[in-house]
């Protein structure tokens, strides 16, 4: 019974719920009010544009750390079963997957082996564009830039664009570079 119970966060379940009750863009620094509740640690300045997923074992809301003046968009899932920890300035897209618990592979009998967590840190001034997925035991460098879609594998060197599946690396940014591949929407393409 206890293993099925271990996920159990009250506070983390109900500050989420109040959130669903919000529609997107509306009571951004709420958000960021109810989870700082619920004891996930985020610094000053960030706004969250909609209802986040956080799921992971029984302290997972302590497992995120957030850093100042951060956008996240609506739909974003964070597996924070292992420590996630985003850096200031970061700016994570609509319905981007952080992950941090993995399965090693196993024999013919059943593949999907015991789990195996390990962090994510997306470091100071990151971009994570719409629905990429970074997967456990990832990097993100500083000024990176992952483009819409991408699936990670491997960490991200700082000031690098990367984007596929998976993820390659496109080139380097300069540290005050704006990419020439950026939409006027703001999505690299």
């Amino acid at each position: 019974m206890k293993e099925e119970t271990t996920a159990l966060q009250p506070r983390l379940h109900l500050a989420l719920l109040l959130m669903s009750l919000m529609p997107p863009f509306v009571g951004n620094r709420v958000r960021v009010w109810l989870l700082r509740w619920a004891h996930v640690s985020i610094g000053r300045g960030t706004v969250i544009w909609g209802r986040p997923t956080i799921v992971g074992l029984e302290h997972s809301r302590h497992n995120m750390v957030i850093g100042n003046n951060c956008v996240i968009n609506d739909g974003c899932h964070f597996d924070a079963c292992g420590p996630i920890e985003i850096g200031d300035n970061v700016s994570i897209g609509q319905q981007v997957m952080i992950l941090t618990n993995a399965h090693e592979l196993a024999d013919s009998s059943r593949r999907a082996g015991p789990n195996q967590i390990q962090p994510v840190r997306v470091e100071r001034g990151a971009w994570l564009s719409t629905r990429c997925t970074i997967l456990p035991g990832i990097t993100i460098g500083e000024g990176a830039v992952v483009a819409a879609g991408a699936v990670v594998t491997c960490s991200v060197a700082p000031h690098a664009l990367v984007g596929g599946v998976p993820a390659r690396f496109i080139r380097n940014l300069g540290v005050d570079e704006v990419p020439s591949n950026v939409s006027s929407a703001g999505t690299p393409s």
